[in-house]
């Protein structure tokens, strides 16, 4: 079944997503490694990885089901357009909101067949199943790799202290 090959594409970048997550956890301080940003204004690490469980939630629950958020408090912090701000959610904080905003959406997706790849949920819609599978596993990666390049610039400037 495509529909199924194409979740595959989330289920890979989640688990990249969540062994970084993993990663940061067996730090000494990942609490620091979360809050850490790469330069001032810019969004810290955590805020990275809320931000892909925010994109799962508002477009899951809002543009393709046309409700409102499971979580809007976080989809206001975390969502594309917000202003990163100083509260830093914690590793157990991230992983819970990731792994609910995505069993939502998979939930969701997994109602479909192949034929319904190629509609789009509404009228509102930007894009069908198909390309929406693939805007969320690229998103993901590139929110992924924006947090994996900045522990690396983290760690690079605890070694220099």
């Amino acid at each position: 079944m495509l529909l199924n090959e194409m979740l595959g594409f989330l289920d890979f970048s989640r688990q990249k997503t969540l062994g970084l997550l993993d990663t940061i956890a067996k730090e000494a301080n990942p609490q620091a490694i979360l809050g850490w940003r790469p330069a001032p204004g810019r969004a810290h690490i955590g805020w990275q990885l809320m931000h892909i469980g925010a994109t799962d939630d508002r477009h899951v629950q809002v543009r393709m089901l046309g409700g409102q958020p499971q979580e809007a408090e976080y989809v206001r912090r975390f969502a594309g357009g917000s202003t990163p701000d100083d509260s830093t959610p914690s590793v157990e904080e991230i992983r819970r909101y990731l792994g609910t905003q995505r069993q939502a959406l998979l939930a969701h997706l997994k109602k479909l067949d192949d034929a319904a790849l190629d509609k789009k949920p509404n009228d509102q819609a930007p894009w069908t199943y198909r390309e929406w599978i693939k805007v969320l596993a690229w998103h993901e990666a590139h929110h992924q790799g924006q947090a994996h390049m900045a522990m690396n610039l983290f760690k690079a400037t605890q070694a220099k202290a």
